[in-house]
């Protein structure tokens, strides 16, 4: 059995979902789970309309309409107007547009969860409906009945020994199935997320409790890349890395494969491919359980809308045990990641994604002990295996807010 991921920039378009589908036409006889993440944009333009709900703001139904139009242009593209289809997705927008008018908490990562989530339905649906349409005998999984969550809303964590037996159940007999990637479901029946771009950790659980021969993940670009194309037009593809090397740029927030996806595969030693959709038969760049060193280029990966906090004690003590527990409690508490963090003597330097409101309830937390400075609208840029000449090239005629430097990574924040 295979597991197949496919994102949503490999689902943007009529031309795209065809692409995607001659591809799985290819394996029509086989036992295939196929996990998709929303179509296109579909999740940010879910999260617009999230927060216009929050708000209590009627902009949420403008908002909500362009997602409908948007999957209705896809729809008139590739299907009949009598085809079943119509009547399956219309019946979910308004599902969604009767929730957001009669019902609210003021749980806001609980509501993400029950709009987000559905972006990942309507794409399920899509796929489903089309392949049908190309007479592939293809059974449509509702994933939340069987990736089994616990209730922590936008971060869910899914439960391996709950959700195994369920999901080995779902996916016994031989045969094509569609999923959804990113979403999950308590034991009571209430969507989560598994956080954003979760959908190739979707594929690795999967892959991981079904005991799958690989996971492919498919996407808009050769395989994994140095560096961002669209930020340096000259990168190049890594034929192949190890599970350590993919676990290292995951971690420091390449956008190719989740952070959660490697951990599954590797404690089964299930490989990893990552292949362009719109070149299959390229080699792509495959993850494997290897300890060979292999000589690797300098490989950069950026985090745009970074936040640099420093702290220091108003008594002028020393940033010691005592003062670094005040400030990790208020980092556990208000839930935020540090990406990268300095000490000196006397302050404490931490570098985070940009949120306003966490941002400013953790500068409150910690004014009562701290002085606090913070700078925003700043980019941390990673180099692996970085070469001098490779940092001299991303500092240059830059202002260097922080910078550290181990053997094998640079990370440096710059305005």
């Amino acid at each position: 059995m295979q597991v197949f991921k496919f994102g949503g920039a490999s689902l943007k378009d009529a031309k795209s979902i065809m692409q995607v589908c001659e591809i799985i036409k290819n394996y029509k006889d086989d036992h295939l789970v196929i996990v998709v993440s929303a179509m296109g944009k579909t999740t940010n333009a879910l999260e617009e309309v999230h927060k216009y709900y929050i708000e209590n703001n009627d902009k949420k139904y403008e908002a909500l309409n362009n997602v409908k139009l948007y999957h209705y242009n896809l729809l008139k593209q590739i299907f009949k107007e009598e085809d079943e289809v119509y009547f399956e997705i219309e019946k979910i927008f308004f599902d969604l547009n009767n929730y957001i008018s009669y019902n609210y908490t003021n749980f806001i990562e609980y509501e993400y969860d029950q709009i987000v989530s559905i972006g990942e339905i309507l794409s399920s649906k899509i796929m489903y409906y089309y392949l049908r349409s190309l007479d592939i005998n293809v059974k449509w999984i509702d994933i939340r009945s069987g990736l089994i969550t616990d209730d922590y809303h936008r971060e869910a964590t899914i439960l391996f020994e709950n959700a195994s037996s369920k999901i080995k159940s779902i996916f016994s007999s031989k045969g094509l199935y569609v999923c959804q990637g990113f979403i999950g479901g308590t034991e009571d029946g209430i969507s989560t997320t598994l956080g954003r771009e979760g959908s190739d950790y979707t594929a690795a659980a999967l892959a991981y409790i079904l005991d799958a021969k690989s996971v492919t993940i498919w996407k808009d670009v050769p395989g994994v890349l140095n560096a961002d194309p669209r930020i340096m037009p000259e990168a190049i593809k890594l034929d192949s890395i190890s599970y350590k090397e993919a676990i290292e740029l995951s971690y420091y927030g390449a956008q190719v494969i989740h952070p959660k996806t490697i951990k599954p595969l590797q404690n089964k030693n299930i490989p990893l491919y990552v292949k362009y959709y719109s070149d299959p038969n390229n080699s792509g760049t495959k993850v494997i359980n290897t300890d060979e060193i292999t000589e690797l280029p300098p490989i950069y990966i950026y985090k745009y809308n970074q936040v640099v906090v420093s702290v220091m004690p108003k008594d002028f003590s020393f940033i010691a045990e005592e003062n670094l527990s005040i400030i990790f409690k208020h980092l556990a508490e208000h839930k935020i990641k540090v990406n990268l963090m300095q000490q000196s003597a006397v302050s404490f330097s931490i570098c985070i994604d940009y949120n306003e409101q966490k941002l400013k309830s953790l500068l409150n937390a910690l004014s009562y002990k701290f002085n606090i400075l913070h700078n925003k609208n700043l980019t941390l840029v990673t180099i692996r295996h970085y070469t001098n000449e490779a940092i001299e090239k991303i500092i240059r005629n830059k202002n260097i807010i922080l910078m550290e430097v181990s053997r094998k990574t640079a990370r440096i924040v710059l305005k």
